[in-house]
């Protein structure tokens, strides 16, 4: 008898051991109805609107600002509800500054105008943009770029339109290199 309570009590205390816990990753969690936050960062409202952009790395999420910017966020919007940007890809990269996308011919001549919402937001590192040409009041519709520094990106700020910043994935905007495909992009996230 002694012989199997003694293998009980083995058996039993073997079973508490403290076992190490997994870290995971920050977790989207809803704190009540008006409010979406992506922890550990980032608060949005109900108001704002987020887009996911794939690549062959993974998902880019991308918060709009479309009270500072509504025209081109609608725009963009309805862009990227038709399928435009499926299957386009990123035509300029420049190390330190931005990537850059949305072009339908692909060489930095395509896509049509739109009049510039220039807003004072600073533009840093995952701050969206929309090209444009020399004059400073029309925009390219459909060209757009990603900042990948503070300090390089700072000076754009006042001179074209920051519509957007990156919440999530950008680490993927830096693996991105000229002629990497956008795989699609999508006004539904989860």
């Amino acid at each position: 008898m002694k012989i199997i309570v003694l293998i009980f009590t083995l058996f039993f205390l073997s079973a508490c051991t403290k076992q190490p816990v997994p870290e995971i990753g920050p977790v989207p969690s809803v704190t009540d109805s008006t409010e979406i936050t992506i922890s550990p960062v980032k608060t949005m409202t109900n108001e704002e609107k987020l887009v996911a952009l794939n690549t062959k790395d993974g998902q880019i999420v991308i918060k709009l600002y479309t009270k500072e910017a509504p025209n081109t966020v609608a725009n963009f919007i309805k862009k990227i509800d038709n399928g435009f940007y499926d299957k386009l890809t990123f035509h300029r990269v420049e190390p330190g500054f931005v990537v850059q996308g949305g072009d339908p011919l692909g060489n930095g001549t395509g896509g049509g105008q739109i009049a510039s919402e220039i807003n004072t937001i600073v533009f840093k590192r995952g701050s969206l943009g929309l090209a444009r040409g020399n004059n400073i009041n029309i925009s390219n519709d459909s060209q757009f770029f990603i900042c990948l520094t503070d300090d390089a990106c700072q000076h754009l700020t006042g001179q074209y339109v920051n519509f957007g910043e990156v919440v999530s994935g950008l680490e993927l905007v830096d693996k991105i290199k000229i002629g990497d495909q956008i795989i699609s992009m999508t006004t539904k996230t989860k």
